[in-house]
């Protein structure tokens, strides 16, 4: 089955607010085996609206519509609904006594502008709303379920949650659709992609569809298949996830469950050290305190974080972390002499197992022929090892500050388990 999801407001389509209502419904729809074939954002006007109705209704079997519904003039999705369904408003008794009581819980009086929220189109179904006055809106046109649904995100994801969804379960007979992304760190779309080219011909037999997403230091491949038996699909992917390891293991890093928030390298990297019972401490210098904020992102760094140095100067480095002097004149502060000693010196100073030190050049200018701008080194330490690695990432200040984070995190996740 196929669902489109519109979202009605102005303040969409001007950015004066973020849509993420539409991401949620989608991932929800999915996960219950229905396909997202379209999204649209449409004004609060009434053509714009009775179009968007008519051109969703040609290819969706759900059309999903949020925001709108308020008591407000400006508010017209409940007129415009009622219209296109050549349907008229009527009071619900049942609606009226809700919305009241929501208003004396409150202390306040209910108004006559609040008694219309109790106006809903005749013969449609409601959605009860537990946590809002405006109702929700079930009417179907042809082949086509229409659910007009608030554009409050709490108010709408309770109501789709629990009225919507069963709803829908209960009246048919779905597929499964089953997700699972595997996260990559160190290689580029085009080079992954060139690297897996035999192994991603074969997905097709087995109902397979391969999906690259590409973000700053990271490629995910999404894997997704379709069919009635839910365990089979898991099991189909599962099996070429392990084919897929044995070609590329070495840059996977994690993976992700549909519907799930990604795991980020730092989530992995805490999540390490958090089994380990071990700790990391940082010396960053031009990443500037970036992958410290990423680290106590994570709920419980505490347990894993003993502190950071950001010396950003030379001076700094020497002062606070004991850098050689002879080693800025000789071979320059971007260098893998450098790093080292950030790295070693730094777990030393915090008494922490592991250490991360980074020193680069971000841009957009001190570059040179030898270090161009996004030249950036990366020491890793433990009271065993220290190890270096040098990493060129491009021109672009905060692309190379992100680059170097997302790099020097999985540089240490490799570290800790030993697998460089």
């Amino acid at each position: 089955m196929k669902a489109e999801i519109l979202t009605i407001g102005d303040e969409i389509l001007i950015g004066q607010i973020t849509n993420t209502n539409s991401v949620w419904i989608a991932q929800e729809l999915n996960l219950l085996g229905i396909k997202i074939v379209h999204m649209a954002s449409v004004a609060d006007d009434e053509a714009s609206i009775i179009r968007a109705f008519d051109d969703a209704k040609s290819r969706a079997d759900f059309v999903f519509i949020t925001g709108g519904l308020g008591a407000t003039k400006d508010d017209i999705t409940k007129k415009t609904f009622s219209k296109y369904f050549n349907a008229e408003l009527i009071l619900d008794e049942e609606i009226v006594k809700h919305v009241a009581s929501f208003f004396i819980k409150r202390g306040k009086e209910l108004t006559e502008i609040n008694r219309k929220q109790g106006l809903v189109p005749k013969g449609c179904f409601v959605v009860h709303n537990p946590n809002g006055t405006a109702p929700g809106m079930w009417m179907k046109k042809d082949n086509t379920v229409f659910i007009s649904l608030p554009g409050v995100p709490y108010e709408m994801k309770a109501m789709i949650l629990e009225t919507v969804l069963p709803k829908i379960k209960r009246e048919n007979n779905l597929p499964h659709i089953y997700h699972k992304t595997v996260l990559t760190n160190g290689i580029g779309e085009s080079a992954l992609a060139e690297l897996i080219e035999p192994w991603e011909d074969e997905l097709a037999k087995k109902n397979i569809k391969l999906a690259y997403l590409p973000q700053l230091g990271v490629v995910r491949l999404r894997l997704s298949t379709l069919g009635p038996n839910k365990d089979l699909l898991k099991k189909n992917v599962d099996e070429e996830i392990e084919k897929l390891k044995t070609i590329i293991d070495t840059y996977i890093f994690g993976y992700e469950n549909y519907g799930e928030e990604t795991p980020s390298l730092a989530d992995v990297v805490s999540k390490l050290l958090r089994e380990r019972k071990q700790t990391m401490a940082l010396a960053e210098s031009c990443t500037g305190g970036y992958v410290s904020s990423l680290i106590t992102g994570v709920a419980g760094a505490s347990d894993i974080f003993k502190g950071a140095i950001v010396p950003y100067t030379n001076k700094a480095k020497h002062e606070l972390l004991q850098v050689d002097e002879a080693i800025f004149a000789n071979v320059g502060a971007v260098s893998e002499e450098c790093v080292k000693q950030l790295a070693e010196n730094v777990r030393k100073k915090f008494d922490a197992d592991f250490s991360l030190a980074i020193s680069g050049i971000a841009g957009p200018t001190g570059g040179t022929a030898e270090k161009p701008v996004g030249t950036v080194w990366v020491a890793v330490a433990s009271k065993e090892k220290t190890l270096a690695l040098k990493f060129i990432f491009g021109d672009n200040r905060q692309r190379n500050i992100i680059m170097s984070a997302n790099y020097a995190l999985n540089v240490l996740r490799k570290f800790i388990l030993k697998s460089i």
